[in-house]
């Protein structure tokens, strides 16, 4: 019998397998795998035999129980493919005194013994690390991904033959490495820029608020506004992501199969846009083994969510829980996983059904009930996680025309990363993050207001039928721009540009 080290991913966790082969007389090859095995674990002895066949390994008429253990949790996906592999070949003598204790195992095989990448090699080399298993062996499309975990030494080999040249060996050959500072700062490019936009003036102001804060946003106006062109470059003025959301990260996407993890590591902020059609499984994640879905993708990044109201409610009702606690849980009868998901949402809507309410250029068709219906179908609560709204009329041709550039995305990005800096220091000792974090004791802690800017509340709710929900996200967005400017303390002006980014608490609206 031949016992080796090899691992599955569990949420966005890996966990230890270990991978037993026996064999037995047999008149005829046979091969039975247990270990509760889904169909393509259960496929896999297949694809074994044609590519050791076809790397000119001869596996004896025997038959093999191959046993996945712990027994008790089921097993997923084509990774198993290579120990399995291996295990064959020890038990037909072809690994004669190797020990492979030191060793974890992964990697999907062609028929022909190449080597194919896997889902979650990152979490695997983090396993790895914790087990104290030094030597990790993947497919070489996985090698920089798992050597940003440090502490093992990471082997991306091509095919089955080099695997066991490596196994044998009397000496281990230079794993793979990497500098992950290096490897951040190369990854830290966006291919969009603000200077793009042309005009929109205050629905920028509005998404540079947003991102200094952390605030969730919505935009409403005409098609063709720019709604969706501002939501693109939201990314682009975050502040840079630390090496600890960049693992996190990569973590995420890698379990998910993204192709995006090819790299290495991923260091620009996610942007997910998923189409209105999307069911909620999709959304926070799903499946027999459940993987992570849009919200946890877009982790330490932005949703966007164009068209919000053709959105199916009962989709849309499931964003209240990673909105509020930055995490999802996602409950099977024999398991409960939890995802993280703290990411920006940003959403698009127009203001009617026709999408030309109150433009100057077109007229709307709509009545006032086919209007009150279409905003509708945002629930108040999901609404009130919403901290800015905001208007994006219709650009003017002399805006469009102009050559003028406007501002650069690293220029606003500075100022973001300032004021982020304010709200780390302020909130060092608090588990805050950022000033949309901030609960109703933290409002009163730190955004206090003068008599000045009380009045210029009160008569705000009063007078433009702004309701009771919008009094804290005035004040926290009151705060964040007071950050931008780096001021000791909240102003009128302050709240009085907080208040113009509530349109949808105003009686216009409603």
């Amino acid at each position: 019998m031949v016992k080796l080290n090899s691992a599955a991913v569990f949420g966005i966790n890996a966990y230890l397998v270990k991978v037993e082969v026996d064999l037995s007389a047999g008149q005829s090859l046979t091969v039975m795998t247990v270990g509760l095995p889904d169909t393509a674990v259960r496929e896999s002895h297949e694809r074994v035999m044609a590519a050791l066949r076809n790397c000119g390994y001869d596996i004896p008429l025997h038959h093999y129980t191959i046993n996945l253990a712990p027994a008790d949790m089921k097993k997923e996906g084509s990774a198993f493919d290579l120990p399995i592999a291996i295990g064959l070949l020890g038990t037909a003598d072809y690994l004669k005194s190797v020990d492979l204790e030191p060793f974890l195992i992964l990697g999907e095989l062609s028929l022909d013994g190449e080597l194919r990448p896997i889902r979650g090699a990152l979490a695997v080399a983090m396993l790895a690390k914790q087990a104290g298993i030094k030597n990790l062996i993947v497919p070489q499309a996985n090698g920089k991904e798992a050597a940003v975990a440090a502490a093992v030494q990471v082997f991306g080999l091509r095919s089955l033959p080099d695997v066991v040249a490596l196994l044998t060996a009397p000496e281990l050959p230079p794993p793979i490495t990497v500098d992950c500072q290096v490897l951040l700062a190369e990854q830290d490019q966006y291919n969009v820029d603000f200077n793009e936009v042309k005009g929109q003036m205050h629905a920028k102001r509005a998404i540079e608020v947003a991102a200094a804060g952390g605030h969730n946003i919505l935009t409403i106006g005409p098609p063709g506004s720019g709604k969706t062109l501002l939501a693109r470059r939201l990314p682009t003025i975050l502040p840079p992501m630390s090496f600890d959301e960049a693992i996190e990260t990569t973590k995420i996407h890698s379990v998910a199969g993204s192709s995006a993890v090819i790299a290495g590591i991923i260091g620009t902020r996610p942007f997910r846009a998923p189409h209105h059609t999307i069911s909620y499984a999709g959304l926070t994640g799903g499946g027999t083994i459940p993987r992570p879905g849009e919200v946890s993708l877009a982790h330490n990044g932005v949703l966007f969510l164009d068209e919000l109201p053709e959105f199916h409610r009962h989709v849309l009702e499931v964003l209240r829980q990673p909105l509020e606690d930055g995490f999802v849980t996602i409950a099977r009868a024999l398991m409960t996983l939890t995802f993280p998901a703290r990411f920006m949402l940003a959403a698009a809507m127009n203001p009617c059904p026709c999408g030309f309410f109150n433009c100057p250029v077109r007229e709307c068709q709509c009545s006032p009930p086919e209007i009150q219906r279409y905003i509708s179908r945002i629930s108040g609560p999901l609404i009130d996680r919403i901290d800015i709204h905001v208007d994006v009329p219709v650009v003017k041709y002399r805006e469009l025309a102009s050559a003028e550039c406007g501002e650069s995305s690293a220029a606003i990005r500075e100022r973001v990363a300032n004021a982020r800096q304010i709200q780390m220091e302020r909130f060092a000792r608090e588990a805050i993050f950022c000033n949309a974090q901030m609960g109703p004791r933290a409002i009163r802690k730190y955004c206090k207001i003068d008599e000045a800017s009380q009045k210029l509340l009160e008569n705000a709710i009063t007078r433009l039928g702004l309701s009771a929900r919008a009094y804290d996200r005035i004040l926290k967005v009151a705060r964040t721009i007071c950050d931008l400017e780096n001021g000791p303390a909240i102003t009128s002006a302050h709240v009085a540009e907080a208040i113009q980014y509530r349109s949808l608490d105003r009686n216009f609206w409603i």
